[in-house]
């Protein structure tokens, strides 16, 4: 009995990982992301700080806007704080680690990229070609870990 509702929920897992489902993850981490790397961006602009504590701030708040982002859909559908940090934590973990990865490493390594002012065409094409790249790699990322029933799978369970 036992070992036929562990196949039931692995086929439940296996059948949520469609790439249309992992790309609706990824898009929501990146919306997260991309939030925390603006604002990260602006503010460290705005206080002339330098590039790697502005990279730091990005970071910082791309991880807090996706973790967040997450978060009010769990707690909308009822589960308890603390639970709900747990489901945010399991749940996008990676996927922002590996976007912000890519992302920040797209930007530091592009000439001239980490010097771009937010009022230089350079800075938001970067950035935009930075998280065309960060969303590429990570959704088969996102796929994978839905498919052990990680990840965005956790999520899911909730929404329904």
């Amino acid at each position: 009995m036992e070992h036929e509702a562990h196949a039931a929920h692995a086929h439940q897992h296996a059948a949520g990982a469609t790439w249309s489902t992992a790309v609706r993850a990824t898009l929501h981490c990146l919306t997260g992301c991309a939030i925390g790397e603006v604002l990260g961006m602006v503010i460290g602009t705005a206080l002339g700080w330098g590039n790697v504590p502005t990279l730091v701030l990005a970071i910082v708040l791309a991880f807090f806007f996706g973790y967040a982002l997450t978060l009010r859909g769990v707690l909308v559908a009822g589960v308890d704080l603390k639970a709900a940090i747990r489901v945010a934590l399991a749940a996008d973990t990676l996927s922002i680690a590996v976007m912000e990865l890519i992302d920040n490493g797209v930007i530091a390594l592009w000439p001239g990229a980490m010097d771009a002012g937010l009022d230089d065409a350079l800075f938001w094409w970067v950035l935009a070609l930075a998280l065309a790249a960060a969303f590429v790699i990570t959704t088969p990322v996102n796929k994978w870990m839905i498919g052990r029933g990680k990840g965005h799978a956790v999520v899911h369970q909730y929404h329904h």
